[in-house]
């Protein structure tokens, strides 16, 4: 985006001159045939890292979730999740669409379910009943700020799933930044869920890809179910290479990320029209309220715009502005320049 100073999103991330450099020279295979080697350490090297037997690469986050749900349920099943996660509110319905499972939404605070009400929830089946075969968490939480989901609630519903026999998947788009923030290794988050599945393509800065990784049985039938949707891929180890470099080099940085949000936070949380606890950015997302007398949502973008800072509305009416590696301390001090210059 050139002299622009992106916020809309860490998806926006540029790969490294390390990752140009892998994809160039990596070694490639069919993947779909199983011989792809950069793809096969790829894997491997994710699974090592979330203590799992194996993983999948797959294009996306919502494919990831698309297919551990498919994995994990029968049709006519429902599945039980925060009612603000990403997988529920903003992955085009896959629940319905392909596993055709109906979600049972559960009310949060900050991303943390009650246990209890979790439990609560929890179905056998009948003639007019669905089972509840999965439970749904999100760390971190993308809708709730970048908010750090606390150990001991998703403890405590592993032990609810445990005791009623529930598998339970874990949507880590962002499980390194809630590490980085919590300081939790990953792999204790991830041995909350039977599956868990991780973006590379957003603050790891790759160019594109997320995995998912759980028992190998799960992630044999988890590769069928990724051709069935058009994911397989064949010389893929040109993206496979970046992904390497991305958990080997860019995991330690992201701390950079959520210092240089909770500073944005704080320099604006007090001006006209802005309502944010600087309290809530844990990480590297921020979203506010906003309700200025004189400036709406888009009048106010189009102004950050002109002055080549870029940002986005939520669905919810809120603003969001989100960190990331090419993000640095000059970004932040032009946005805090022009939010003071348009709000007063």
């Amino acid at each position: 985006m050139g002299e622009y100073s992106d916020f809309r999103s860490d998806t926006v991330t540029r790969p490294t001159e390390n990752m140009r450099k892998a994809m160039a020279e990596a070694v490639v295979g069919d993947d779909v045939l199983g011989d792809d080697p950069t793809v096969q350490e790829l894997e491997s090297l994710a699974a090592e890292k979330m203590g799992k037997e194996a993983a999948l690469f797959v294009p996306s986050g919502t494919m990831a979730n698309s297919i551990a749900i498919k994995a994990w349920t029968r049709e006519l099943d429902e599945v039980i999740v925060e009612e603000r996660a990403h997988l529920y509110n903003m992955e085009s319905t896959h629940m319905t669409f392909i596993a055709r499972v109906l979600p049972r939404p559960i009310p949060s605070n900050r991303g943390a379910m009650d246990p209890e009400e979790v439990e609560k929830n929890i179905r056998k089946p009948s003639v007019h009943i669905p089972r509840t075969s999965l439970i749904c968490v999100e760390n971190t939480h993308n809708n709730w700020s970048g908010a750090v989901v606390p150990m001991e609630n998703l403890e405590a519903i592993r032990k609810i799933a445990n005791n009623h026999d529930i598998k339970i998947h874990f949507d880590g788009a962002r499980i390194f930044n809630a590490s980085a923030a919590s300081g939790i290794p990953v792999k204790e988050y991830a041995a909350i869920g039977d599956s868990i599945m991780f973006c590379l393509s957003k603050g790891l800065s790759a160019p594109v890809g997320s995995l998912l990784t759980g028992p190998k049985e799960f992630i044999d039938f988890a590769r069928r179910v990724r051709k069935a949707l058009g994911g397989g891929m064949r010389q893929v180890g040109v993206l496979a290479a970046p992904g390497i470099i991305a958990l080997t080099e860019m995991v330690d940085r992201l701390n950079e990320d959520h210092k240089r949000a909770k500073k944005l936070a704080l320099d604006i949380a007090e001006l006209p029209g802005i309502s944010l606890n600087p309290d809530h950015v844990q990480t590297n997302i921020i979203i506010f309220g906003f309700n200025h007398p004189k400036i709406s949502i888009p009048e106010f973008l189009t102004k950050l715009k002109d002055r080549k800072i870029l940002a986005l509305a939520t669905s919810e009416g809120r603003i969001r502005f989100v960190t990331h590696k090419d993000i640095n301390d000059k970004d932040i001090e032009k946005a805090v320049s022009a939010f003071r210059e348009i709000l007063g």
